[in-house]
C-alpha cells in the first residue's frame, strides 16, 4: 500500500500491521475448522471466532515486530520495496516512532496469553505447546530464525500450518487427528514458499543484517529449485491424502490452483535474478497461497454439511 497519503490515526496502525497478508490467516484457521466439522460434524463459533483472534493477533505481531527489527538492523533503509517486501515503509517515512512499533507488536503477541488460557481451561492443557511453540516462532523469527537457514525455511509453514490448524482444531475438538494434520501441510507448505521467495528481492540487503536465508546460502537459482519442490510437495499431499481417504474427495479442489502453481514454479525458475519480471510471479504466488486452502477447506466443509444432512 501507498503511504504517499501519510495516513494518520487508526488507518496508520492498521496499516503498520501489513494487512495484505492477514488474508492468509482466515484461509489457516478454515483448514482446521473444515477439518473439524469433517471429524466430529460440529464447530463451536465461539470458539472458532476466538481461534481466528489468536491467529490474527499472533500474525500482527510477527508483522509488526519484523517491521521493527528490519527498521533497527537498517534492512528497511537499504532494501528495495516491493508489494511484498521490504516491511511496510512506516517506520523509514518516520510516521511511527521505533519504541511505539515494539510495543504494539509485542502487545499483540502478550494478547494471545487469555485466549490460550481459556482454551486451556474449557477443551484441554494441550493447547499450551501449540500456543507456547507458536508465541516462540513469533517473537524469535527475525530476531534468531532469519538467521538459520532451514529453520528459517520451515518456521512460517510451522507457524501458519502446524500452529494456526492444529490449534484451530484443536480448540474445537481437544484432540489431534490425522485428517488435521494432513490438512495442516497445505499452508505448511505454501506459507514457507511464500516467505521464501519473498526473500529474492531483499537477498543484498539481508546480506548485510547478517541474515542466512536459503537465497543467501544456496543462492537464487538453488533456492528457486527449492520453491518448486515444496509447491510439488504441497499438490502432492492433497492428492495422497484424498486418494487414500484420510480427506474427504471434496478436497481435491485444492488441486484446481495447478495451472497458477505452474506458472509460478516456472517463473521462480526463469526469473530467479530478475527482480522487475519476478514481481508478476509473486503476484501468482500470493494467488495460490490464498485460494488453494480455501478450495480445500469450503468443499470440505459442505461435503460434511451434505453429509450430515443426509444421514438426518
Amino acid at each position: 500500500m501507498s503511504l504517499d497519503a501519510a495516513p494518520s490515526g487508526i488507518k496508520l496502525w492498521f496499516l503498520e500491521t501489513r494487512p495484505h497478508f492477514l488474508l492468509i490467516t482466515p484461509a489457516s484457521v478454515l483448514l482446521g475448522a473444515a477439518a473439524a466439522l469433517y471429524d466430529t460434524g460440529h464447530v463451536d463459533i465461539f470458539r472458532l471466532f476466538l481461534s481466528l483472534a489468536g491467529a490474527l493477533l499472533a500474525h500482527i505481531s510477527v508483522n509488526v515486530l519484523n517491521d521493527y527489527y528490519d527498521f533497527k538492523s537498517g534492512i528497511d533503509l537499504r532494501t528495495k520495496r516491493t508489494p511484498f517486501s521490504g516491511g511496510s515503509g512506516i517506520l523509514p517515512a518516520g510516521l511511527l516512532t521505533p519504541p511505539e512499533v515494539l510495543f504494539f507488536g509485542l502487545a499483540s503477541l502478550l494478547a494471545l496469553l487469555p485466549i490460550g488460557l481459556y482454551f486451556a481451561l474449557t477443551v484441554g492443557w494441550g493447547m499450551i505447546p501449540i500456543g507456547i511453540s507458536g508465541m516462540l516462532l513469533v517473537y524469535f523469527y527475525t530476531t534468531s530464525i532469519t538467521r538459520r537457514p532451514i529453520l528459517c525455511l520451515l518456521a512460517p509453514g510451522l507457524g501458519f500450518g502446524l500452529a494456526m490448524v492444529l490449534g484451530t482444531y484443536y480448540a474445537q475438538t481437544g484432540a489431534i487427528s490425522s485428517a488435521a494434520l494432513l490438512t495442516s501441510l497445505v499452508p505448511g507448505f505454501l506459507i514457507s514458499n511464500l516467505l521464501l521467495i519473498n526473500q529474492f528481492p531483499d537477498v543484498e540487503a539481508d546480506k548485510i543484517a547478517e541474515r542466512r536465508h536459503l537465497p543467501i546460502v544456496l543462492g537464487r537459482k538453488s533456492s528457486a529449485k527449492v520453491y518448486v519442490a515444496l509447491f510439488s510437495a504441497m499438490y502432492a499431499s492433497i492428492v495422497l491424502s484424498v486418494a487414500f481417504g484420510a480427506l474427504p474427495p471434496a478436497a481435491i479442489a485444492g488441486v484446481l490452483t495447478l495451472p497458477l502453481g505452474v506458472k509460478a514454479m516456472k517463473g521462480a525458475l526463469n526469473y530467479h535474478n530478475d527482480m522487475d519480471r519476478l514481481i508478476p510471479v509473486l503476484v501468482t504466488n500470493v494467488k495460490v497461497t490464498l485460494l488453494t486452502p480455501l478450495l480445500v477447506g469450503i468443499p470440505m466443509m459442505v461435503s460434511s454439511m451434505l453429509l450430515q444432512t443426509a444421514v438426518r
